[in-house]
């Protein structure tokens, strides 16, 4: 067993996932996964910067969550940045901030390298499905379809430049959203899936991960609070996706937060990413989606041991010492 912690911050949030893994079996047991919404993006796709404010929020998050790493002795560190450092002209400051607090030196993943991460964390511990198989990642500053199969590995991926806070910031300025700022955001992920170089169609199946499809799944199944092992792999009818995003659309931000599978910090942005993944799902033939908890991150802590998959270089840096 080989314990490794990876970190993945986005446009919305700084993850952190401490694990054991056994390349032999090909499994990991968990000892630490957590979350933080730091919105790294905020006002980036506006004045093309990282704000001090988000910088600050960023930091802070990261020696909270390095304190819970410290601990484990892990024999490696990877931490990986995605939409909003690739677009911010600033993002050096953002990279330097990170290395001072972690040791290690970030990585800032192209479209193509944040893809095969998410398709190869996805689709370790599958229950048998048809393929080709559609992983799909809504992030707060880009949409990942990956399209491919586990024992082949990934045969299309595209990164389109839509998210749930982008989206948000561009569509979505009234609260709740009116009928015509609804219309203009669809019309948007319209445009850009039209230009997307994967077909939803192809797909066999559909994976949805990460926080926009997994908040959306407590809401079609109800919970009462948000419960990663009832969501883990879960299945999800098409139209029941739609109705918990009209649903969203007709509820303030404030009505939102109060729901109690809800993160303070996704209610603002949860409904511009469910009219994401209705889109996508209406462009494939399938009735329903399956729901997975391992995404992108599992992906950057397997890349440590067997990088190939990801599409990440080999290794992380040494604990302390990169």
């Amino acid at each position: 067993m080989t314990r490794v912690a990876a970190f993945d911050c986005g446009t919305n949030s700084l993850r952190v996932l401490v694990t054991d893994l056994d390349p032999e079996r090909g499994t990991s047991q968990e000892l630490v996964r957590e979350m933080r919404i730091v919105r790294l993006g905020q006002g980036v796709d506006r004045t093309g910067r990282i704000s001090e404010a988000s910088l600050q929020r960023v930091f802070d998050g990261v020696e909270e969550l390095m304190g819970l790493v410290e601990p484990h002795d892990v024999s490696s560190v990877r931490f990986c940045a995605t939409s909003a450092a690739r677009d911010a002209e600033n993002a050096q400051d953002f990279l330097d901030g990170v290395r001072a607090r972690t040791g290690t030196t970030p990585e800032v993943l192209d479209g193509e390298a944040e893809a095969r991460a998410t398709f190869a964390g996805a689709v370790r511990d599958l229950p048998p499905l048809p393929g080709p198989l559609l992983v799909l990642d809504i992030g707060g500053g880009s949409t990942e379809l990956v399209l491919g199969d586990p024992a082949g590995g990934v045969s299309a991926q595209h990164s389109l430049d839509i998210g749930s806070v982008r989206l948000t910031e561009r569509c979505l300025p009234s609260d709740p959203p009116t009928r015509d700022e609804v219309e203009a955001a669809v019309a948007a992920i319209d445009t850009a899936l039209d230009g997307c170089e994967v077909d939803p169609a192809q797909a066999g199946a559909v994976i949805g991960v990460a926080g926009t499809v997994t908040t959306l799944a407590a809401a079609v199944l109800g919970l009462a609070s948000y419960d990663r092992a009832v969501i883990h792999h879960s299945v999800l009818r098409a139209d029941a996706v739609q109705g918990a995003v009209s649903h969203l659309l007709s509820l303030d931000v404030e009505q939102r937060r109060a729901l109690g599978y809800m993160h303070p910090g996704r209610a603002d942005v949860i409904a511009a990413g469910g009219l994401i993944l209705t889109a996508v799902l209406r462009r494939t033939p399938v009735a329903s989606l399956l729901v997975s908890e391992h995404d992108i991150l599992d992906g950057i802590a397997w890349s440590q041991l067997d990088p190939t998959p990801s599409g990440l270089p080999s290794g992380g840096s040494p604990h302390g010492k990169g």
